[in-house]
């Protein structure tokens, strides 16, 4: 099956409509009111293991620092144990890594919405049979 499994992120919103239908699973895990965890935490902690900072994986997602960080410090509140660790600033300007919480958060994201497509993928393909060419 051609569909792809894509996140906000990567989806570019204004892509003309010849292009190839894309399915986004946008699975959330609440606790009252609040997104405990959910597709913009989870790219989230890919761009700050990627980048090793919280500013520089905000800009790499188009977000302010102060998003980014409001978003980790929500992230970790709701977890029993912390998702990152930030380090202070020094002579390299400190930074912030994932913690193996927010390493298995991430493979556990990742694998559930691998699963749900592979689950889906009949239906997927006769959601988007019936979308114009």
């Amino acid at each position: 099956m051609a569909t792809t499994l894509k996140t906000k992120e990567d989806t570019d919103q204004t892509a003309p409509a010849n292009q190839p239908a894309e399915v986004r699973f946008r699975m959330r895990i609440t606790k009252g009111e609040t997104i405990a965890l959910g597709p913009g935490k989870v790219s989230l902690l890919e761009a700050v293991r990627k980048h090793g900072s919280i500013s520089a994986a905000a800009r790499s997602l188009d977000m302010s620092y102060r998003r980014a960080w409001l978003l980790i410090d929500e992230l970790n509140r709701s977890l029993k144990s912390p998702a990152t660790i930030s380090e202070q600033g020094g002579q390299s300007g400190g930074g912030c890594v994932l913690t193996p919480v927010g390493e298995s958060i991430v493979r556990l994201y990742r694998e559930v919405e691998h699963q749900a497509e592979a689950a889906c993928a009949q239906q997927i393909a006769s959601l988007t049979d019936l979308l114009k060419p």
